[in-house]
C-alpha cells in the first residue's frame, strides 16, 4: 500500500467550486506558530483553531490554481460598440506581504471590439473573486484583472479602477484605519481617449 495522501478540501460549500488545499500541512503550520507566540494551541479556544483556518484558506485562497480568463470564453456576438460597465464588485483579498485582509470594490469597465462581444455582467465579477482569491499585491490585481479581459475578449478598452483598505495599514504600522488606496488600469481606448476615460471615471464616481 503506497503512502496515504494528504488531507484535501475538495469544493467550495460557499460557491460549488474545486479546490485542492493541502488541509494536513496547513494545520500543522497553525499549531507550530500558535506555539510560536507562546500560547497553547492545545487549550479550549484555539483546539479547533487549526483546521479552521485551513479550511478558511481552502476558500479564500481559492483563485490560485484558477484561470480567470476562463469565466469569459462564453460570449455573444450582439454588435454592441458602446461602453459596458459593472460598477462597485465587492471583493476580499489577502495581502502577500503580512496576510492580513484588504477589501473593497472594483469597477470594471470595456468597450467591446468591431464584432461586438459581450459576456454576461456576472461573468466580470467572477473574473474579480479569482484574481483576488489569491495572495495579492492591489496594484497587480487590477493589472491581472484588465489583462484577463484584454487577452479573453480583445476588446477595444478595458478599464479597471478599485479602491481598498488594508489591515496591514490599520491594525499595525502607521495604523491610519479609514485609508483607501486606489489603482486604476487602462487599456485600448481608456488609455488613448481622454473623453473615454473621463465618460468611464464619470460613472464610477470620480
Amino acid at each position: 500500500m503506497g503512502p496515504a495522501l494528504p488531507s484535501m478540501l475538495t469544493g467550495n460549500m460557499l460557491t460549488g467550486e474545486e479546490t485542492m488545499v493541502d488541509l494536513d500541512r496547513v494545520e500543522k503550520a497553525v499549531v507550530a506558530l500558535i506555539e510560536a507566540i507562546g500560547d497553547d494551541p492545545a487549550r479550549e479556544g484555539l483546539a479547533g483553531t487549526p483546521r479552521r483556518i485551513a479550511e478558511m484558506y481552502a476558500e479564500i485562497f481559492n483563485g490560485m490554481d484558477r484561470d480567470p480568463k476562463q469565466e469569459l470564453v462564453v460570449g455573444f456576438e450582439e454588435g454592441h460598440r458602446e461602453m459596458v460597465l459593472v460598477k462597485d464588485i465587492p471583493f476580499y483579498s489577502m495581502c502577500e506581504h503580512h496576510l492580513l485582509p484588504f477589501y473593497g470594490v472594483a469597477h470594471v469597465g470595456y468597450i467591446p471590439n468591431a464584432d461586438g462581444r459581450v459576456v454576461g455582467a456576472s461573468k466580470l465579477a467572477r473574473v474579480v473573486e479569482i484574481v483576488t482569491h489569491r495572495p495579492q499585491l492591489q496594484e497587480r490585481m487590477t493589472t491581472q484583472i484588465a489583462e484577463a479581459i484584454v487577452e479573453a475578449l480583445q476588446p477595444d478598452g478595458v478599464a479597471v479602477v478599485v479602491r481598498a483598505e488594508h489591515l496591514c495599514m490599520t491594525m499595525r504600522g502607521i495604523k491610519k484605519p479609514g485609508s483607501n488606496i486606489v489603482t486604476s488600469a487602462n487599456r485600448g481606448l481608456f488609455r488613448h481617449s481622454a473623453a473615454t476615460r473621463a465618460e468611464f471615471l464619470s460613472l464610477v464616481g470620480g
